[in-house]
């Protein structure tokens, strides 16, 4: 094959198009403003909940969602184990942030749109996306409700 040919052959990288640069800057954006937002809630250990999580007062056992806000302030200030401990589902939800954050900053400030997204944003289907956050959400919750169990039946 001759240098001037081209091949078939999909490329993973292209030229972002401006729209594309901005709307990667504004989703950068917002997930930079949700981990400052985090990290002043826990640097200035600002309350969020006006109290105990009901269910957990009433059946003794963390709700699906206990334990995130912790999580997710923990993985900010760099304590990543630690998040992965409280509450796996808000840190497996945080790591996706800040991949995604990588590739808007990829995007953003270098102009390199990578064609995979094509094929995240167009063919999965919103269900799929609501599909995948309710197992992450369901696994985060079956760790913690076996340890609450486990600390439940030890203590």
């Amino acid at each position: 094959m001759q240098a001037s040919q081209h091949s078939n052959r999909p490329k993973f990288t292209r030229p972002a198009t401006p729209r594309r640069r901005l709307a990667a800057a504004l989703v950068l954006f917002a997930i930079v403003a949700f981990f400052v937002l985090l990290w002043a809630v826990g640097h200035f250990r600002i309350p969020l909940t006006p109290g105990a999580c009901g269910f957990e007062q009433r059946y003794n056992l963390p709700c699906p969602t206990c334990r995130m806000t912790t999580a997710a302030i923990a993985f900010v200030h760099g304590h990543i184990l630690h998040s992965f401990y409280t509450q796996p589902a808000a840190a497996i939800l945080c790591s996706a942030l800040v991949l995604a954050a990588f590739f808007a900053f990829l995007t953003a400030v270098f102009g390199v749109y990578f064609s995979f997204f094509d094929r995240l944003l167009s063919q999965l289907k919103l269900w799929h996306w609501i599909l995948a956050l309710l197992i992450i959400l369901v696994a985060g919750w079956v760790v913690t409700l076996a340890r609450a169990i486990a600390e439940n039946t030890a203590g």
